[in-house]
């Protein structure tokens, strides 16, 4: 029996004496595609990230920086697919890395992207109460603060996250489908009315490749942000050897193609010569303003809707990931084992709720910190929003390029039957190509927080990414020193002995 079919066959918890895996064979690809896009959140990319970038940015070339950002995700995706049909463990980044690298490594990485995808999601519930605030205010005249709407996304993804996946899967699979309709309805009416014609302004590269090309390609990354979800749940997917690879690269072409598409019918719709200007007065509301001045009001209302329910797919999905993690971790007793429960549903509920108090806290952190401030209603959305979530993607790239050397390293030992592209050119080429995207993400972390000139914040938000992950590491090297019969399953199950069953220790 090969390693990757003993890991799929282990499972008993001394903490519950009874199966701790999750639902098996319950995803298909279009469940995967739908999870990961929801993640990744059409409308809230349509109708506040390229609008954003439009305004900060300056540069008109935005469409185009899906297609580039693309390319280089495709290069990530055939080693990162190729890996999928050998390693089924919902820790996903955090078992990739430990068998392509080494176990320490393994774990710090596990610490990065525990960091991550709590910041990804925690972040989102600033926007999303902002949002559904504002139109809940706005429609029937209440005074519902922003904590209040939060509060009741918290309780929904909640409730979700301890029930069977695939009725999340469901449940995003209808959410992001109105999302993709909103979208596509904007983008029929913007080459309608295209004041300056249907130019090609938007895709032109000599607009992209300008002096902010920097900030605009760290921008619109954190549009593709969950495109590599796929993997955590390859436990759970149907046909984890091949589902896994196809569900990831359906997704990153619709994900690069739809944006860019939507991004130059923005610039088409609004005109070349004003896009940037029209952001720039009008922000995340520039898609529901063009809507109802050449459509309705009653279509741009529905797009606000959509707009709110698309960020709520996206708080399901990463609360999912974390999930997972803490799952993961807790079964190879990274964490403490209790951290591994399932309950009856086959969910990971130490996870899930592990998650939402996390999020709680914070959530009431904010809120507090918020009484008062100057900036009123935009408060959630300058701060718990955006802070967090440009965190999030500077820890996912940087995982990103982890796993990009992991399958370098991963296929040194398991060649058979792969060919140099996809085991050493497209992963290496995915190495510099995303090293890049991490450097300019570095550089211009100031401008993605909304900060004018060099900010305390620049260095502190990355810091809370880098500081765990040196720790998950020491961590990992403590264990291979005083618990070598955890170390060794770590990124493996946890399965005590891998070599046993014909793996070699990394």
């Amino acid at each position: 029996m090969s390693h990757e079919q003993t890991m799929s066959l282990t499972g008993t918890s001394p903490v519950t004496g009874s199966s701790t895996g999750l639902s098996k064979r319950t995803l298909g690809v279009p469940a995967l595609v739908f999870m990961i896009i929801a993640a990744s959140a059409p409308l809230t990319v349509v109708a506040g990230g390229i609008p954003s970038n439009f305004a900060v940015t300056g540069n008109v070339g935005i469409p185009l920086s899906f297609i580039v950002l693309g390319i280089c995700l495709v290069l990530f995706a055939v080693g990162y697919a190729a890996m999928s049909a050998h390693i089924r463990n919902a820790g996903a980044f955090y078992a990739y890395i430990a068998q392509g690298i080494g176990r320490a490594t393994g774990v710090g990485a596990a610490w990065v992207a525990l960091i991550s995808y709590n910041a990804m999601q925690i972040g989102i519930y600033g926007l999303f109460g902002f949002a559904s605030a504002s139109f809940v205010n706005g429609k029937f005249g209440l005074n519902v603060p922003w904590w209040g709407t939060a509060l009741v996304g918290f309780i929904i993804v909640g409730w979700l996250g301890i029930n069977k996946v695939d009725l999340s899967a469901k449940i995003i699979g209808v959410l992001v489908g109105l999302e993709f309709v909103a979208v596509i309805v904007f983008d029929v009416v913007s080459f309608a009315v295209s004041p300056e014609g249907v130019s090609g302004a938007g895709l032109a590269p000599s607009n992209l490749f300008t002096a902010g090309v920097g900030a605009a390609l760290a921008f619109s990354m954190a549009a593709f942000m969950g495109f590599e979800s796929a993997a955590i749940y390859s436990e759970e997917a149907k046909d984890p050897t091949r589902s896994i690879a196809r569900a990831t690269y359906i997704a990153v072409g619709v994900i690069s193609l739809f944006y860019a598409f939507s991004g130059w019918a923005m610039t088409v719709g609004t005109g070349p010569s004003q896009v940037v200007a029209q952001s720039q007065k009008f922000g995340p509301d520039l898609l529901f303003v063009f809507l109802s001045g050449h459509g309705s009001v009653i279509v741009s209302d529905i797009a606000q809707v959509l707009f709110i329910t698309s960020l709520l797919a996206a708080l399901i999905a990463f609360h999912n990931a974390v999930a997972r993690y803490v799952f993961s971790l807790g079964r190879e007793s990274v964490l403490p084992r209790r951290f591994a429960r399932v309950n009856t549903r086959h969910a990971p509920v130490a996870g899930s709720l592990t998650q939402s108090a996390l999020a709680l806290v914070m959530l009431a952190v904010f809120t507090v910190a918020g009484i008062g401030s100057a900036m009123g209603e935009m408060y959630p959305v300058l701060t718990f929003f955006t802070w967090l979530t440009n965190t999030a993607a500077f820890g996912l790239v940087l995982l990103l390029i982890l796993i990009s050397v992991a399958v370098i390293g991963y296929f040194r030992k398991h060649s058979a039957g792969y060919s140099l592209w996809t085991r050493v050119i497209a992963p290496g080429l995915a190495t510099l190509t995303l090293g890049t995207v991490f450097v300019l993400i570095v550089v211009n972390f100031n401008v993605l927080i909304g900060s004018d000139g060099f900010s305390p914040l620049s260095w502190i938000l990355p810091a809370l990414v880098v500081i765990p992950g040196i720790a998950g590491l020491l961590w990992g090297l403590r264990l291979k020193k005083n618990r070598p019969e955890i170390y060794r399953g770590i990124g493996f199950g946890g399965t005590s002995d891998p070599a046993s069953i014909g793996c070699e220790p990394l």
